[in-house]
């Protein structure tokens, strides 16, 4: 991606602000944890992350913390959370095409994390989104907080932009903050579909493998509906408390 078509970082400060509180509407976050990043730089060196345990509702654009991987490492009694460091500063360096990640831990993509098999099977037209698209990390070992962690899930997200995260949550990479909320909303959404599907006890009605991949793929051809979503929430956003732009 061309340095000129990054965005200013004054817009991705105001995008961030208002999905740190569209996700805390959601109740899709974890207390004063969980983290959020996006890329200034082409090279992913320069990223933008949420502060050490503030609390998603918040967050304003200047609250943001401008991180440099080239710069002095931060405090991480002060600035910022460790397992916020260890996991993001690992998949800018590494990945700095995963322009925006998002790192959750929200109700019903996270029960599915703890099933032997997480695999987000397609039933319905959401969880066919997730068709041959989610990476799995089934090495959950506690707190991911050492750098080489952080390698170990960039590493096992490969050329895949989801991973469910086994025993612990969730993480979402895209180009944009508009794909990366759209995507993290319709995972979970999926993953809500999915558990209680199986908690009919029925058996599940898993579509044919090619009308899965055909609806995947007609997924992955509409990036304006993701943005158009994102969009459309920021706009009710501001008629609400448009504070988190400040």
């Amino acid at each position: 991606m061309a340095e000129s078509t990054l965005p200013d970082e004054a817009q991705l400060r105001v995008d961030m602000a208002a999905l740190f509180r569209i996700v805390a509407k959601q109740g899709l976050h974890e207390a004063v944890a969980n983290h959020f990043s996006a890329a200034i730089s082409a090279d992913g060196r320069r990223f933008l992350m949420n502060p050490k345990w503030k609390h998603f509702s918040t967050i304003r654009a200047s609250d943001l913390v401008l991180f440099d991987l080239d710069g002095e490492a931060p405090d991480l009694n002060k600035v910022v959370d460790p397992t916020a460091w260890a996991i993001h500063g690992q998949m800018h360096r590494l990945m700095p095409h995963a322009r925006v990640v998002l790192h959750l831990h929200p109700p019903y993509a996270t029960t599915i994390a703890t099933l032997k098999d997480p695999t987000v099977l397609p039933i319905d037209q959401n969880t066919g989104r997730y068709f041959n698209r989610v990476a799995v990390d089934d090495g959950f070992s506690g707190m991911a907080n050492s750098e080489a962690e952080g390698e170990r899930l960039a590493g096992l997200l490969g050329d895949k932009t989801r991973l469910m995260m086994g025993n612990h949550g969730v993480m979402v990479a895209a180009e944009t903050v508009g794909e990366a909320f759209d995507d993290m909303y319709t995972l979970e959404r999926a993953c809500r579909t999915l558990v209680q599907a199986y908690a009919t006890g029925q058996p599940l009605n898993v579509l044919p493998d090619h009308v899965a991949e055909a609806t995947a793929r007609d997924w992955e051809s509409i990036r304006d509906f993701s943005m158009a979503h994102f969009e459309e929430m920021k706009r009710i956003l501001d008629s609400e408390d448009p504070s988190y732009a400040d």
